[in-house]
């Protein structure tokens, strides 16, 4: 839509934002993308094998679930890129794939769910790069491995970050 017909003028330039305003089927993309990370068992799952390669039966006990559930979920995971698998006999093992999207999905669960980290007052309480009151994310603590000091300064975020 050109600027001059917007309905509403509000003394902002957006012809650069508009210029760069991706198309709807690329956000088609993006959205189903979400759209299969949006039940929370799959989500699970995805987690899991960013950190661990593992097989249907040990993930069934993992996230007590039916083999055939977790068999499910892992099929649509595959279906969009965001796994791969390998067979070693009459075992096969799930892995997240190794592609820039994966590694942002990843990212952004793990930041995500800092954001409601149990432990970020007592690993965070001393940290001065977060002047905001904002929750730094540090993959350690995620885990739950707190730095050594009980703080969590930048150089141990950007130290241990993957």
């Amino acid at each position: 839509m050109p600027l001059s017909n917007l309905p509403h003028n509000h003394g902002q330039d957006l012809s650069e934002i508009l210029a760069l305003l991706p198309n709807t089927d690329d956000f088609q993309i993006v959205a189903e993308l979400f759209k299969l990370l949006s039940d929370c068992s799959r989500l699970r799952i995805f987690w899991l094998l960013c950190h661990c390669e593992e097989c249907v039966i040990n993930l069934s006990a993992i996230m007590d679930m039916s083999s055939p559930a977790v068999s499910h979920h892992l099929k649509q995971l595959k279906a969009a890129g965001l796994i791969t698998s390998r067979r070693d006999g009459k075992e096969v093992y799930y892995r997240a794939a190794d592609t820039e999207t994966v590694s942002v999905l990843h990212n952004m669960l793990e930041i995500l769910v800092s954001i409601s980290c149990p432990n970020k007052d007592e690993y965070h309480k001393n940290d001065d790069a977060d002047p905001d009151g904002r929750h730094a994310v540090c993959r350690l603590c995620i885990r739950g491995i707190p730095p050594a000091d009980g703080a969590c300064p930048e150089a141990h975020l950007n130290e241990h970050a993957h």
